[in-house]
């Protein structure tokens, strides 16, 4: 590398190894010219910003002192990996992130082979980096393993029984909580700093462990001297519990102090068995505004770098799913004493803000648990109240032995308002809901509604909550064609689906948000369209009447067709031995990778020109006639 220095630093690096060749002096530099171009890219292209802004010391030093690619680091979720793509040759490419065909928002093993292992969902890090370290001693290859994890990615489950079977294994391993749930108190400064650097230094961890070796052969003195350690270490870290789990706790160090980083980390690289190093930043650093309000700027649409993030004030066709939950969830509270609202760190998403302040002795936050989330509302549930869990689809998978073991088998009305359901967008295919109608679908006495639009979706809820049993509601990302939503509530027929238009030889057999486009192209088409409303129970008697009078019956779903809610169709007509001509539409057999939420339903054609050409072909297949308005 050519080491100019009119050049700014960053023009000079493209890779890793290029970063390896600055004296440290420079490195503070670098992080601030890392901030800037961070800044000014995400601000105009959108994206995860307070994150990667609070971890730039951090990246740069693990890049400075670790060998990567061949040493691994695993970035639990992601959100925080914008400075690690920078720094590993996709600079020229940020701009693109989450956008259709550019950079993936997380990282993702087909990109890069700095990226060790493909994310999006949190509290894995530990697990896979641990699995790694385990297949470096295997294979004699050398290479050190690093899991960089939050504070709030700690507190699943998942990330404890990692922390379980590392400090049984003693393999290398080092562990980063990035704790930035907390200001910089006074006992993270200088002298915290340094207390972390003496406790992996070599000096100390020598003394360490030849004094357990000698007092191993006088356990009294062994022990006196285990609990004089963690005194000592308890007056200057809160390392207590992840020492318990068989760790060397180092910490809690300034994430922002380059030095101390650079020191600690150097020192730890020596030591054997599993490290577990805290550190405290703060989300948003190096810009005021999102210092000040990291949740506004977590996930951030393009801005002004200047003036900050201003609120939209662009008119949608009608609220959002979220908002219509949010706002039923509200007025049910009010009826009945026994609504409990849960969600795991779901609350702006899933739209839970005001029920929070409206309700806070009714609201439940169980932090990123949700298999948690599921079985604490089975035991609400057993014990007369009547809870909903909001969860996004994509998460829902996480708790499926719980769905089953301790709310399907048992019977209880748990209501899962299932969000983000279909094509979520850029976010990518860790977090597309496309796969809940068929894990679900398969389960004993439970109830799924798919509404077509805003108004419906509150009354679903509402019927939904007045059942005795599990149901789930499923809707998409965003806003609804911008039906009015109806204030006063009344509950459906159970199982019944809505016939909206009556049509010759053809039938359309239409799920949730593909009602709308369905509908126009029934129009079109003179079909039949029925808004189907219910995955399970089914519809069977209209179905039947829908084989009795069509030639040809399409069933439309943003759901996989494998065991979705088309294959229900396909059962109804199955087991009464009906002979039908069916074709089932829905989402490929493929992962539909980010970009809007328009971008994959077009790449699906799950859109209007995409549903159309399926049905035409169809119908050119078996030589049916159809007329296509010219006003389509």
């Amino acid at each position: 590398m050519d080491n100019d220095i009119n050049t700014p630093l960053l023009d000079q690096i493209d890779c890793p190894a290029d970063l390896r060749m600055l004296p440290e002096s420079q490195l503070e530099q670098l992080v601030e010219e890392l901030r800037l171009f961070l800044l000014h890219s995400v601000s105009k292209s959108g994206g995860h910003f307070a994150a990667s802004l609070g971890v730039t010391e951090l990246t740069v030093a693990l890049h400075y002192l670790y060998n990567t690619p061949e040493d691994r680091l695993v970035w639990d979720v992601g959100h925080q990996a914008y400075i690690h793509k920078i720094l590993t040759g996709r600079k020229d490419q940020l701009h693109s992130i989450r956008q259709w065909e550019g950079l993936s928002p997380f990282p993702k093993r087909g990109e890069s082979e700095y990226d060790a292992f493909g994310v999006g969902h949190s509290s894995t890090s530990i697990s896979a980096a641990l699995g790694m370290s385990i297949a470096a001693v295997r294979t004699g290859s050398g290479r050190k393993s690093v899991a960089i994890i939050g504070d709030g990615s700690m507190t699943a489950g998942m990330a404890f029984e990692a922390l379980n079977h590392a400090g049984a294994l003693h393999n290398d391993l080092l562990v980063i909580l990035n704790d930035n749930n907390m200001a910089i108190s006074p006992n993270v400064g200088a002298l915290s700093n340094r207390f972390a650097q003496l406790l992996s230094g070599k000096f100390y961890t020598s003394v360490r462990s030849n004094s357990k070796r000698v007092l191993s052969n006088i356990p009294s003195a062994l022990e006196i001297a285990r609990r004089a350690e963690e005194h000592v270490k308890g007056m200057i870290s809160p390392g207590t519990l992840f020492e318990e789990f068989g760790f060397n706790y180092i910490g809690p160090i300034d994430g922002h102090d380059m030095h101390a980083l650079i020191a600690t980390l150097k020192n730890i690289q020596e030591l054997k068995g599993p490290q577990f190093l805290h550190i405290i930043t703060k989300k948003g650093k190096g810009y005021a505004p999102a210092e000040d309000d990291p949740i506004k700027y977590h996930g951030v649409t393009p801005f002004d770098p200047n003036k900050g993030i201003i609120s939209s004030v662009k008119p949608l066709s009608g609220p959002t799913y979220s908002k219509v939950f949010g706002d039923w969830a509200c007025d049910m509270a009010k009826q009945d004493h026994r609504f409990v609202a849960i969600t795991p760190a779901m609350r702006e998403g899933s739209g839970l803000v005001q029920f929070e302040k409206e309700h806070p002795d009714k609201y439940y936050d169980v932090a990123i648990a949700e298999q948690h989330s599921v079985t604490v509302a089975a035991g609400m549930a057993c014990d007369g109240l009547k809870p909903v869990v909001a969860i996004y689809s994509t998460f829902l998978q996480r708790a499926y032995d719980q769905l089953i073991h301790d709310v399907v088998v048992q019977k209880l009305p748990v209501l899962f308002a299932i969000d983000r359901a279909g094509c979520v967008g850029a976010d990518g295919p860790t977090h597309n809901g496309s796969y809940d109608l068929s894990f679900m679908r398969c389960l004993p006495d439970i109830v799924i509604m798919t509404p077509s639009d805003e108004n419906e979706c509150r009354q679903m809820l509402y019927t939904g909550y007045q059942l005795d049993q599990p149901v789930a509601v499923r809707y998409p990302r965003g806003a609804g064609p911008g039906v009015e939503v109806v204030k006063d509530m009344q509950a459906l027929p159970i199982g019944k689906s809505e016939l909206r238009r009556k049509g010759k030889s053809l039938a359309i057999l239409a799920f949730g948000t593909m009602v709308e486009p369905c509908e126009r192209i029934a129009q079109d088409l003179d079909a039949t369209i029925v808004n189907m409303r219910f995955v399970k129970p089914i519809d069977e008697m209209l179905i039947i009447d829908m084989c009795e009078t069509h030639e040809l019956i399409i069933t439309v779903e943003e759901n996989a067709i494998s065991g979705g809610a088309g294959t229900a169709v396909n059962e109804v007509i199955a087991a009464n031995r009906i002979k039908q001509k069916i074709a089932n539409y829905g989402l490929p057999d493929r992962l539909l990778q980010h970009g809007s939420r328009e971008d994959m339903l077009r790449d699906a054609k799950l859109d209007y020109e995409g549903i159309l050409d399926f049905i035409t072909g169809r119908m050119n297949e078996y030589e049916m006639d159809y007329f296509v308005s010219s006003a389509s």
